[in-house]
């Protein structure tokens, strides 16, 4: 794992991600949302972790410049973001 990589295992961690890179990045949801010609309410969807597309996921993880990894679940190696704050 490097060491920015956050574990996500449910729609909330998922967005609690999304939504700290974007503020790390300095970007507002409008920023967002203009970068990918998406609404700003579609970008607060999706960071409260309401139903999302798949494609709306992957623009915003390109616009945010971040990649997604599907791996096995490692029990050693786990951090999980609530343990972050």
């Amino acid at each position: 794992m490097q060491p920015m990589d956050l574990i996500a295992r449910n729609e909330a961690q998922l967005a609690a991600s999304l939504r700290r890179f974007r503020k790390k990045a300095g970007l507002t949801q409008a920023d967002v949302g203009r970068a990918v010609q998406m609404r700003q309410a579609t970008i607060s969807e999706l960071e409260a972790g309401s139903g999302a597309k798949l494609e709306t996921l992957f623009a915003v993880l390109s616009a945010l410049n971040l990649e997604l990894v599907v791996r096995p679940r490692d029990a050693n190696a786990d951090i999980a973001l609530e343990d972050l704050f």
